[in-house]
């Protein structure tokens, strides 16, 4: 088979059978008239007619190769508005040059994508199925180069992206053919990390539109916070409607927010007023930059609302325009490049030019191909192939052009452009800012060598950039130093009065009545009511007296100072109130025989309470020590002056590892002890002895004793939490105990002294008043006559009534009976002294 002034492709070789196709092709300088596939039917026919191939009048004596594009007029991105002729440029500069492809000529067949993919598919098959046969394929929008860098494998095509961002592209198993002058999304992600590093940020939130462009770069960029140590809080997503995932942002309290989404979307988001100065949006830098000025009647916000809402968002884009004047391959600088673009706009505001960015990627693609091509003219010559020759069989073709993009090295007005083993872009990357309604360049950052360039000039709502989070600090609880040294002030005052009803005891131990109180174990209370009060200034004491290694050291002080103080405080009275209940409830014949105490019982009933209690508080110790805890479960309290701040309670504890188990064994010991003593004291309250006179008083201090620690106990456990309310009622507990047991124990003994000594000093100067009157008379007598005459006015009953009343008491206190004294003269013998 054959065509004329063309050629004729039979697939597959060999004999036509039914499915056979036939590819057919004109020379250089001809056109194909008709279809240029024809399929061999059931009956042996071909379907199509013998196109033919005619006189191109307008051929220049140059071969054509023509690449298919897809330009994005409209849609979710217009880039093709500002990329197209920005690629005519390219394409006019390049069949002008003599020493690129100077035997071709490169023609440019482009359609309206609307970067939508399923009219890519459309216009796809209509580049593939209508002649001429195009050498290479260019898309713009990354869902339409997913769709055509797919499926042009199978037509051995080269893809070459203008516009494509997807992360998904990068995958050569999946796109082995394509290639693009717009960098990967992904090589936003690095400097996105940069700037969290930067600034100190290790929570970050983001909300993506579900396309594969925004999902495959955020699952790169969760790749790599971990890396950095950075944890993404909050991931949220939307098809169309972004509402649901900004609320769930808030809610959620995200700060530093992470949006990938096309700048429709974008205007949709911010106007859900999620803004201010304790956030910072991360979105993407190839938006137009009015984009949010643009009326859109998806939203009901003014120009001005929205300008406050995006006031200060931060952008990640590629360099686009090499900001150094360099004349690259093109021989035009990037400053010269945007004075021809702006030519062939014809005047258009190049903020509402869809594209305008990228068009300088559109015109370095456009080189990059041609110099690629031109790199292959002479492999190709060696193996007695020529570009022209090219077909969507022919992978020898294919595999020189790819090889020759791999290599690729120049200088364009985008910057130097080479790419990676995915064939993706490499670029720095122009961090900008919005400030008053214009963005900044406030950075730039190269991904290759981790160079930051950071201009210092970032402004923010408030002082500086706002917290990743709002800020928790922790604050640990102390007791109240006022409610501490009151507290203490009693005990102090309580520890005084246990040394002086200890001192009294001991000195008047001699004293009957205090004799038969058993005063040793009297001794015993008075100290452990000393120890119970000294254990209140361990309890006030907390983290901001001590550090927090000696912690452990102020838990064992309170432990056994409260232990061993109620040990020899309530065991020696639970002692005596046990001895009288004994002796005094047993059958008559019994108790006659217990009557004789015997002190040294009592003294070893005390010791064994005591052993009881330093055993167990040993064992305690060694086995699973108190140390120091530290409470947290406490709300967040917020600061009045400070939005960003929350205060995270603290408070620090003594406990071990099974204090529960601990405290139960405690706790019941000693309230079966506290019931008993209850009970004994009841029994007793009737019975009077003189072994232990002050039973009575015992009892009454242990009603108060038992009913206070019955109290204090459960109570302090539900307080624990609460630092003040729990040392206020456990010390409070403490000191009435002390003071109570002190007071009802100490003071009727002080009371019965201190009347026995006034009236043993009444009594001494009775005697001394006694005393006086008769030493007067005495004098008297000596003073009388030799005569010793009677006074005229003498009588001896008057002389005997002027004598003192007391004064025969006085002598029957202190004479014998049967004795005289010259105070003591029967009235009989009185006469006799005045004869």
């Amino acid at each position: 088979m054959s065509l004329e002034n063309g050629r004729v492709a039979l697939l597959p070789p060999g004999q036509p059978v039914e499915g056979t196709v036939l590819r057919y092709s004109c020379h250089a300088g001809f056109l194909l008239e008709g279809f240029n596939i024809s399929h061999c039917t059931k009956l042996g026919k071909w379907d199509s007619p013998k196109p033919l191939c005619v006189y191109d009048s307008n051929y220049t004596g140059k071969k054509k190769l023509y690449i298919g594009a897809l330009f994005p007029m409209s849609g979710g991105w217009p880039g093709g508005q500002a990329c197209l002729p920005a690629a005519q440029m390219a394409l006019d500069l390049v069949n002008n040059r003599t020493d690129i492809l100077p035997d071709y000529e490169l023609e440019l067949i482009h359609y309206d994508s609307m970067c939508d993919p399923g009219e890519a598919t459309k216009l796809l098959y209509d580049l593939l199925y209508t002649e001429p046969i195009k050498i290479v394929l260019m898309p713009g929008c990354s869902s339409v180069s997913t769709l055509v860098a797919e499926a042009a494998r199978m037509w051995n095509l080269i893809v070459f992206s203008y516009g494509s961002s997807s992360p998904a592209l990068s995958n050569r198993q999946r796109f082995p053919t394509f290639f693009r002058t717009h960098p990967s999304a992904t090589l936003h992600n690095p400097t996105r990390v940069r700037l969290f590093q930067k600034w100190e940020w290790t929570k970050i939130a983001t909300i993506q539109q579900t396309t594969e462009v925004f999902t495959s770069t955020l699952d790169d960029l969760e790749e790599r916070v971990k890396e950095a140590g950075i944890e993404i809080s909050v991931r949220q997503s939307f098809l169309t409607d972004p509402a649901v995932a900004v609320k769930n942002l808030k809610r959620q309290d995200a700060r530093i927010i992470v949006g990938l989404f096309y700048e429709t979307e974008a205007r949709k988001v911010f106007k859900e007023k999620l803004y201010g100065k304790k956030y910072v949006w991360f979105l993407i830098g190839w938006y137009a930059d009015n984009w949010f000025k643009i009326k859109d009647p998806a939203i009901n916000c003014t120009v001005e609302n929205m300008t406050e809402a995006v006031e200060g968002h931060v952008t990640t884009e590629i360099v686009m325009l090499n900001p150094e004047t360099v004349r690259g391959a093109s021989n035009l600088t990037s400053q010269e490049f945007l004075a021809q673009l702006m030519s062939r706009l014809g005047g258009k505001n190049p903020e509402e030019t869809g594209g305008f960015q990228e068009a300088p990627l559109a015109y370095d693609a456009v080189w990059a191909l041609a110099l690629a091509l031109n790199k292959t003219v002479a492999p190709l010559r060696a193996k007695g192939w020529a570009l022209e020759d090219f077909n969507y069989n022919n992978k020898e073709i294919t595999a020189e052009i790819y090889r020759a993009l791999n290599t690729s090295s120049f200088e364009g007005v985008s910057g130097h452009v080479v790419f990676d083993a995915q064939g993706s872009r490499m670029a720095w990357t122009l961090i900008e800012q919005l400030q008053g309604g214009s963005y900044k360049k406030i950075g730039y950052y190269d991904s290759t060598k981790g160079n930051l360039s950071w201009y210092g000039n970032d402004k923010w709502i408030g002082s500086g950039p706002p917290a990743d989070q709002t800020k928790v600090i922790v604050e640990f609880r102390f007791l109240s130093q006022k409610l501490f040294v009151s507290v203490s002030v009693f005990a102090g005052l309580g520890i005084l009065l246990g040394i002086v009803c200890l001192s009294f005891n001991i000195y008047n131990s001699s004293v009957r009545y205090i004799q038969n109180s058993q005063p040793y174990l009297n001794n015993m209370t008075a100290v452990g009511c000393v120890l119970a009060l000294a254990a209140v200034f361990p309890l006030g004491i907390d983290g901001l007296h001590v550090h927090k290694s000696r912690f452990p050291v102020v838990c064992q002080f309170r432990l056994w100072l409260l232990g061993l103080g109620f040990s020899l405080a309530y065991g020696s009275m639970f002692t005596k109130i046990w001895w009288v209940h004994t002796v005094f409830t047993k059958k008559d014949e019994k108790k006659e025989k217990r009557k004789h105490l015997e002190p040294w019982k009592l003294y070893a009933t005390v010791a064994v309470l005591l052993a009881i209690d330093v055993l167990s508080l040993l064992i305690w110790q060694i086995v699973d020590p108190l140390h120091r805890t530290v409470e947290q479960k406490f709300t967040k309290e917020a600061p009045k002056e400070d939005l960003d701040v929350l205060i995270q309670p603290l408070l620090e504890h003594c406990s071990s590892e099974k204090m529960n188990t601990w405290l139960g064994v405690v706790y019941g010991y000693k309230g079966l002890l506290l019931l008993l003593g209850i009970f004994l004291a009841y029994e007793t309250k009737s019975i009077s002895t003189e072994k232990i006179n002050d039973h009575r008083a015992v009892g009454m201090a242990i009603y108060n004793v038992a009913v206070l620690c019955m109290i204090t106990a459960p109570v302090t456990m539900i307080l624990s939490s609460q630092q003040d309310a729990s040392f206020a009622f456990a010390s409070l507990a403490i000191i009435f105990s002390v003071y109570i047991t002190l007071v009802v124990l100490f003071v009727p003994k002080k009371e019965e002294r201190v009347t026995e000594l006034r009236n043993q000093l009444a009594e001494r100067q009775a005697l001394r008043s006694r005393r006086r009157p008769s030493v007067q008379n005495q004098n008297q007598n000596h003073s009388v006559p030799s005569s010793h005459a009677e006074p005229p006015s003498y009588s001896p009953t008057t002389d005997k009534q002027s004598l003192p009343p007391s004064f025969s008491n006085s002598s029957n206190l202190y004479q014998g009976e049967g004795k005289l004294s010259r105070n003591n003269c029967h009235n009989s013998r009185l006469p006799l002294l005045y004869k």
